[in-house]
This record gives structure tokens, C-alpha cells and sequence, in this order.
């Protein structure tokens, strides 16, 4: 038994001596922390520290080296994610595991269907089941909808809930709000309050440690795969969580610097498609130029538009005061115009690639003026990267899919920094990644922009955009609706301009 505020808590779950290591590193080295029943314990540090592999040993993904696991004071061995569900262990990832093509019936039952007579899959049965405990869980979908037609977080509850069917008692909700908006957030909150009630324990993983105060009861910090410190989260404050987290104090959470910001280099135009609605934009020599709104605001769809991956139907885009034609990424590119997509794994990263492909991908002209392949350049140009943006890797030949998020951001934004851009295009750079990697990023992106690039940042995070923009443009249902300076930027005003188009509607 452990006593915390609440009393006296009786522990479900315990870690003990758990270690574990992969080829280079050491991802967990002897883990001991206890988890309380009926709690939402939190579990942070920087990626990299060694949450997510603990917790896939949790879930039977992983097998540790060393080292016990007790639940509810038994000593178990989970062999894999199925035997972890017949334990009462379930888990989100934050990949989501849905398939898309299938029903949201489907999905819950997948591969635990009722079957018929004959062997096969009642269908009937499977859809009055699912109806049934959709409607339970406060959820009017209709059963046979299918996933890929739903939001994210729309997605991501039938993940939840799909756990609650199956008996969990212990549920890991690795990185739950990342993609989420503020109302699927706080929606998310409610179902967690709702499942602690009813008795379940969370493991909640997270970057964002603003929510940690909301719905969390005790925290265990995480650093370089050992155990820094566990707390009860009222006892704790942000700035030490973060400074025993990075193993450092950040005074400064945004490092902006001010530098000379030069002439015009991109203006687009009137532009217009499906998704963007007469959007004219310019971003100058030096600035870091903010993109705010809310989800399906028309922000991506813009940027993805200028660094052609979606067509125009009108509108006209300059470099440097010449119009230029965008059919496709690779016409950009030419131009200078680089962007980091916000779904790093589907557009940044060929995942099972070694750190130096990656690095290599958008440059490999430079690196072949001949029938071959310069290997001495290639390796020169991913070390300089791995120097200049702080890449923590076992080594250039390690897989990109082996690295923490962070340091996969830094590998996408190293590729294209390695081609020179002056226009570099950052769609929500930071998500997903903790707040040393977040630091290592706004540094970075200081630098370039004191070395003369144009910079545009779309991002979500309303104080990230506060504290590194020299400039916001803020959008709505597809349409620019309001442009600020960094002296008369405010979230409220932000915000204003957000929902603008919805005020009126």
C-alpha cells in the first residue's frame, strides 16, 4: 500500500528493476515506480526516455531484459498484446491502430467477432452487440459507419472505448490529445474522468504538461531511461517537472531573437481550390511568419497548395517579386521552397531507412554528378546535420523508425535544411515532441531566420505561435480573416479572428 493526498491507494501495478536495451542503447535501466488503483497516473520526459518502450513491455510488444512486473500484487510475465488484454491491460497508441476500410462494429470486435453457425462472421449479431455498447457509452454512431469517414478524435474514442468492452482495468494512453482539437480534447477529458469513476487506471503519456493539473493524480518523471522522481502532481511544479525532465532548467521557453528582417521574398496570391478561399499571403527575408486557426481552418491546405501537393484552380505565387508555376513538390523545391509536412511518418520519413538516407532523400543530385553515387558526400552532409540540429542517434546507419519523435522531426527538418531553402514551410513542427526537443527546434529556427531564411509556422499551440512569430495570419473556414504583429498579438485576438466566419454563420 501507498498513501498519497487521496489516503491510503492500493497499487495495481508495479515495475520493478525493469531494463531493457537495443542495439547502441539503453532504453530503460532498472525502472521501479508503483501505479495506484483508480488513478490517472502520468508519465513524462522527453522522447527518447524510455515511456513508450516501457510501456510496450506493458502491453507484451516488448520483452524486458531484466526485471519484474506485479499486477495487483502477482508477479506476471506478459508473453504479448493478447495475453496483456486477457490481464486487463489495454492500450492507445498514438498511431492509432484503426482500420479504415472496416466499420467502427468491425474495428471493436476485430478478430474477436461472434461467429455463426457455419464458422463465419455474424454480422447481425456483431452490429447489435456494437450498437448496443456504442449506445452505452453515450455515442450515437451508427455501428457500420466506417472508420476512415471519422475525425481523429472521433477515432481515437472508439479506441478508448474499444478497451472498456474487453474489461481493462489498466488503460495506457500514449500521446491522446496530439492530434486532437480543443473540443475533442476536452471531450477526451470527460471520458477519462468517466472511466476513473468507474474504476480504471490510466497510465497517461504526454508532452503537454498544461494537462497534467486537469486530470492527472500522481506523475512519474522520466529521463535517459531511469526513474528521476515520482509525485503527486499537486506537489510539483511545471518548471520542475520540466527541469527534471531535461536535466536543466529552461528559463526561456521560446528563445526568439530579434534579427534584421529584409526584403519580400514569397507572396501568394488570391489563391483558391476546394479547401482555400481567395487566401493572399507575403512572408520577408528573416521573419517567422505564423499560420493560427482552428482545426480544418484551411492553414495546411494553403501551405500544401504554395509547395504544390494540392492544385490550384486560380491565384499566382512570386519568388522574389518573379511569378512562378507550382505543379508539384518537386517545382517548389527549385524554387527554394521547402516544408515540413505535419504528418512526419506519411510524408517526412521513409521509416525503415537509415538516419544518412533520410538525411540524403531531397539532395541526392548534389551527391551523384557522375553514374555514381558519392558516399563521402552523402555521410559528410547527414554528419554536419546531425551536429548542427543536436540528433540523438546510435549512429548515420541506425534506422529513422529506432529514434524518438523528436529526433525524427529533427531528421525531416535536417533533409531539408541540407538543400538550402529560403522558404521553409513548418507544418505544427513541434507536435508530439517534448519540451527539450521543442527548445532545440525554436533555437534552430531562430538561426535560420538570422541567417535570411523565410520561415512560415503553422501550428496549433497558440503560445508557441505568440512567443516565435514576428507576424500571424489568421485563418477560417479557408479565408484569411485577420493578420497581426507580434507587438499586437494576444490569444484573444487570435482567437477572435478564429472563429470569425463561425460568428457569423
Amino acid at each position: 500500500m501507498t498513501k498519497g493526498n487521496r489516503g491510503e491507494q492500493e497499487v495495481i501495478l508495479e515495475f520493478s528493476e525493469i531494463t531493457k536495451s537495443f542495439p547502441g542503447v539503453k532504453a530503460l535501466d532498472h525502472v521501479s515506480f508503483s501505479v495506484e488503483k483508480g488513478t490517472v497516473h502520468a508519465l513524462v520526459g522527453e522522447n527518447g526516455a524510455g515511456k513508450s518502450t516501457l510501456m510496450k513491455i506493458l502491453n507484451g510488444l516488448y520483452h524486458a531484459d531484466s526485471g519484474k512486473l506485479y499486477l495487483e500484487g502477482k508477479e506476471i510475465q506478459i508473453k504479448d498484446s493478447i495475453h496483456a488484454g486477457h490481464l486487463g491491460i489495454g492500450m492507445v497508441h498514438q498511431e492509432l491502430n484503426v482500420v479504415g476500410e472496416l466499420t467502427i462494429a468491425e474495428n471493436i470486435f476485430l478478430g474477436k467477432e461472434p461467429k455463426n453457425r457455419l464458422g463465419l462472421i455474424d454480422h447481425k449479431a456483431l452490429n447489435k452487440m456494437a450498437g448496443e455498447f456504442l449506445k452505452k457509452q453515450g455515442l450515437s454512431y451508427s455501428p457500420q459507419l466506417k472508420m476512415k469517414e471519422m475525425s481523429v478524435g472521433e477515432q481515437q474514442m472508439i479506441e478508448i472505448i474499444k478497451t472498456v468492452y474487453f474489461n481493462s482495468k489498466i488503460i495506457v494512453m500514449d500521446e491522446p490529445t496530439s492530434s486532437l482539437s480543443e473540443s475533442e480534447t476536452e471531450r477526451l477529458f470527460a471520458k477519462i474522468r468517466e472511466l476513473k469513476a468507474q474504476g480504471a487506471t490510466i497510465i497517461y503519456i504526454s508532452h503537454r504538461l498544461e494537462e497534467l493539473d486537469e486530470i492527472c493524480d500522481r506523475l512519474t518523471i522520466m529521463r535517459d531511461g531511469q526513474v528521476i522522481r515520482t509525485a503527486e502532481v499537486n506537489e510539483i511544479t511545471r518548471n520542475e517537472i520540466i527541469a527534471e525532465m531535461v536535466g536543466r532548467a529552461i528559463e526561456n521557453t521560446y528563445p526568439k531573437v530579434k534579427v534584421q528582417i529584409g526584403e519580400e521574398v514569397l507572396r501568394a496570391e488570391h489563391l483558391q481550390n476546394e479547401k482555400v478561399k481567395d487566401v493572399s499571403f507575403y512572408v520577408k527575408k528573416g521573419e517567422i511568419l505564423g499560420f493560427a486557426g482552428l482545426v480544418g481552418a484551411g492553414r495546411t491546405e494553403t501551405a500544401r497548395a504554395v509547395f504544390g501537393m494540392d492544385a490550384l484552380e486560380s491565384g499566382e505565387i512570386y519568388m522574389e517579386g518573379k511569378k512562378i508555376s507550382i505543379k508539384k513538390p518537386a517545382d517548389a523545391v527549385e524554387q527554394g521552397i521547402m516544408m515540413v509536412s505535419e504528418d512526419r511518418r506519411k510524408f517526412g520519413l521513409v521509416t525503415k531507412r537509415s538516419v544518412q538516407e533520410n538525411l540524403s532523400l531531397p539532395n541526392y543530385d548534389r551527391f551523384s554528378k557522375t553514374p555514381f553515387l558519392n558516399h563521402r558526400a552523402e555521410k559528410k552532409t547527414a554528419m554536419e546535420m546531425v551536429k548542427k540540429l543536436n540528433i540523438k542517434t546510435p549512429g548515420l546507419d541506425t534506422a529513422a523508425a529506432s529514434l524518438s519523435g523528436g529526433n525524427q522531426q529533427k531528421i525531416v527538418i535536417g533533409k531539408w535544411i541540407a538543400a538550402n531553402p529560403k522558404v521553409f514551410i513548418l507544418d505544427e513542427p513541434t507536435r508530439g515532441i517534448d519540451v527539450g526537443a521543442k527548445y532545440e527546434i525554436y533555437r534552430q529556427m531562430c538561426e535560420f531566420a538570422a541567417e535570411g531564411m523565410s520561415i512560415i509556422m503553422i501550428s496549433s499551440d497558440l503560445p508557441e505561435l505568440l512567443g516565435m512569430s514576428d507576424r500571424i495570419y489568421v485563418m477560417s473556414e479557408g479565408k484569411i480573416t485577420g493578420e497581426l504583429s507580434r507587438e499586437e498579438a494576444t490569444q484573444v485576438k487570435i482567437m477572435s479572428y478564429a472563429t470569425a466566419n463561425h460568428q457569423e454563420g
